[in-house]
């Protein structure tokens, strides 16, 4: 079986798929989604993180079906099922600026998230960029599967603590689930911004090819099975950390909760401390998750373009300039939060909600007016909507916050 790109190797078992899924998509946002909650209510909240946990797991499944769509071959990339299914030319142009947002502001977000501990931000971006300076130099997939692997268990550990703390320390006084007193067209701003927020959380579509394309596949076992099952399992953690922080928090300190529901909190120390510290192990696997396929992307460019010897040197080179990069833009980068709504839904919404539906449509050609047709269309027109709600909320809160940073 040939593969689109150039073949990764393929010895990864099932629970690797279900380990870098979770790396991927449970980030410290989670612990924003009180905070979104804050704005849409108890019954949108509720519904809306239903309703994209839904529809996600289906254009997951999408996307693990489209790999070996054709005969003897493999998508590895998004980018070469964007070709397959949008043609050569205008393939690249839809789908990779939108991976490439994915990739890189899930990275900078987690970078620049760093409120939740009481060390100088510079100091942790010192300690993150040195670290990532070494992990960025293993050579794929397989190679991060450890630090995936701790990084998944932190992500479920910090969830189950915020959740747990909220729980035991119980509602506090007069909370309100009142929508926030503002006037009504900030409200709809912000409600848009908050639904950006939760697409952000569903994020790992991106390179959901990429980890599939290291699994082994046969005629007889493809490989859409074990990573399905491993999906299956990740979806099931995503439940287990999303739902339970997002209603809990609400619950326990309504339209007031802070933007990261870990702040509320400041005993027992050790405790939260343990939590922050979780927050930043986890953030250093996502960012290995996130990083390995433009690392790849650039590399090949680099050989292939500009005739540079593939090796150490290159990989050395190519991947401490651009861990340098990225380090510097998530700091110095103004007004991130709002930027998570921005791009939120103009980045995440169409890669893990619309993206995959309209290639189904292109490549598979489902029944005119079957169930199967509707859910497509029905999950391309609510992720337009979010695209569109989003990016329009977070946009006006960045001008909105600029004005009141700069000019009172």
């Amino acid at each position: 079986m040939v593969s689109a790109s150039s073949s990764p190797p393929r010895n990864a078992k099932w629970w690797y798929s279900t380990f870098h899924t979770v790396t991927a998509m449970i980030g410290a946002g989670v612990l924003s989604l009180p905070y979104a909650m804050a704005y849409l209510g108890w019954v949108p909240g509720t519904l809306f993180l239903l309703i994209s946990w839904c529809l996600t797991l289906n254009s997951m499944w999408q996307m693990i079906q489209l790999h070996e769509c054709v005969p003897g071959t493999r998508f590895d990339r998004y980018i070469d099922l964007g070709k397959h299914a949008f043609g050569p030319k205008l393939g690249p142009w839809i789908v990779l600026p939108q991976q490439l947002i994915v990739q890189c502001l899930k990275k900078f977000m987690e970078i620049a998230c760093t409120n939740c501990t009481q060390i100088k931000q510079s100091y942790w971006i010192l300690i993150f960029g040195g670290i990532h300076f070494f992990l960025s130099q293993l050579p794929n997939f397989n190679s991060v599967t450890g630090v995936s692997v701790a990084a998944a268990v932190m992500s479920l550990s910090y969830s189950t603590i915020a959740w747990v703390a909220c729980l035991a320390r119980g509602r506090v006084e007069n909370v309100s689930y009142a929508y926030k007193k503002t006037t009504s067209t900030d409200l709809m701003f912000r409600i848009f911004n908050a639904i950006g927020q939760i697409s952000f959380a569903f994020a790992s579509h991106a390179v959901a090819l990429e980890i599939q394309a290291i699994i082994p596949s046969t005629h007889e076992k493809p490989s859409k099975i074990p990573m399905w099952k491993g999906i299956i399992g990740a979806y099931i953690i995503n439940a287990i950390c999303y739902f339970p922080v997002a209603l809990v928090g609400y619950w326990a300190f309504g339209r007031d909760v802070e933007d990261n529901v870990l702040m509320e909190f400041e005993r027992p120390s050790w405790l939260i401390a343990s939590a922050n510290l979780m927050v930043f192990i986890h953030v250093v696997g996502s960012y290995q998750v996130y990083a390995m396929p433009i690392f790849d992307l650039i590399e090949k460019v680099m050989v292939k373009r500009f005739k540079f010897p593939p090796g150490v040197a290159l990989r050395l080179v190519v991947r401490s300039t651009y861990v340098a990069f990225t380090l510097l833009f998530g700091v110095t980068f103004p007004f991130f939060g709002d930027l998570l709504g921005l791009f939120g839904g103009f980045g995440f919404a169409p890669t893990a909600f619309f993206l995959p539906s309209i290639m189904w449509l292109i490549i598979k050609k489902p029944k005119r007016f079957s169930t199967y047709w509707f859910i497509n269309w029905a999950s391309i027109y609510v992720g337009v909507c979010i695209m569109l709600a989003s990016t329009i909320g977070g946009l006006r809160n960045i001008i909105t916050d600029a004005s009141t940073k700069f000019y009172t």
